[in-house]
């Protein structure tokens, strides 16, 4: 950080506190039994995308492109719970609501990177499925691993840049007077707000990340199945365009439930209570890590396959080890 300053001006100095005081939840009524559901629900995220991580590991039948980003996403979810709610948990059900200066910068690096890598991994996977449905024939020419491994890499390099720019500009606010974050992480909205120099660059970048990570990829899917519902109306009997469209389940499942919450907040954020709008998001936040795994084991006939695959190896085994003990 302080190369960036160096780059964007010298001899400037910066009001920086010790700490940030993080008060999302603080005063909200119960709100214990919500520590706990976010426990569980952390303990859910962690062993369901571990679980898929392993089966595309363990599997070679699935060491193809689609299931690539599918590990990537796991490996994001996994990620980006493990940055987001054992800090939460420490924080609010500790009692230590105050985070050092650039820990709370990295807190909120690494959630906004993740956060927007969910985004982008439903971009690949709606790619992937566009392909495959629209030109057929053609999607083992189109969809390779060298593509979606490049398109993935390409993803994470924007990710990173943009949020290193965005946390880089939070280190040019000076703050003079409230250090207090009325949200549940770092949160760089509240954050930025608190700053008494011109806070303008940090409003800028916002709204941009706010096109790119969200709005951008959202048009692109919402596009890419007009599409498939277009080349699906052209398909002539009901039978091969379900059989056509159930590809596409698992993936719909995603997408609804990470982007319909997200624009119910951003959308009636006015009209909600602060309390409320801080549960909304961090359910947002903490829902599809733990989704995402149930969705692809439940509704992916690779996976199950796979999974109880390596589950009746794993008994068979068991019971040859037993015999030779036996013995």
């Amino acid at each position: 950080m302080d190369f960036f300053n160096s780059a964007l001006g010298k001899n400037i100095t910066f009001l920086r506190p010790a700490y940030f005081i993080i008060s999302g939840f603080i005063g909200i009524p119960n709100i214990n039994y919500y520590y706990v559901f976010l426990c569980v629900v952390y303990v859910v995220s962690v062993l369901g995308n571990m679980t898929v991580m392993a089966v595309i590991y363990l599997d070679y039948n699935l060491r193809t492109p689609k299931y690539v980003a599918v590990f990537n996403l796991a490996f994001v979810d996994l990620v980006g719970s493990s940055a987001l709610v054992p800090k939460v948990i420490d924080i609010f059900l500790f009692n230590h609501p105050f985070i050092p200066y650039n820990d709370c910068l990295t807190f909120m690096f690494f959630c906004y990177t993740c956060l927007s890598m969910q985004s982008f991994n439903l971009v690949a996977l709606s790619y992937d499925r566009l392909v495959a449905i629209i030109f057929p024939l053609h999607y083992q020419v189109k969809v390779t691993h060298r593509f979606m491994l490049s398109l993935t890499f390409f993803f994470w390099v924007i990710v990173i840049i943009a949020h290193l720019i965005t946390v880089g500009l939070n280190t040019r606010l000076s703050f003079c007077e409230s250090v207090v974050i009325n949200s549940y992480f770092c949160d760089h909205g509240q954050m930025y707000r608190l700053a008494c120099n011109d806070n303008t660059p940090s409003f800028v970048i916002a709204k941009l990340l706010q096109c790119l990570t969200l709005w951008l990829p959202l048009v692109f899917v919402l596009l890419s199945y007009l599409c498939i519902g277009y080349a699906l109306s052209k398909i002539a009997t009901v039978q091969e365009r379900m059989k056509a469209f159930k590809t596409c389940t698992a993936h719909l499942s995603l997408v609804a439930i990470y982007f319909i919450p997200v624009l119910i907040t951003f959308t009636m954020s006015a009209n909600i209570h602060p309390n409320a709008r801080i549960i909304n998001l961090s359910l947002t936040s903490v829902f599809p890590p733990m989704l995402n795994p149930i969705i692809y084991v439940l509704q992916t006939q690779e996976i199950k396959m796979s999974l109880k695959k390596i589950l009746k190896i794993r008994k068979q085994c068991k019971s040859a080890e037993k015999k030779v003990i036996i013995k």
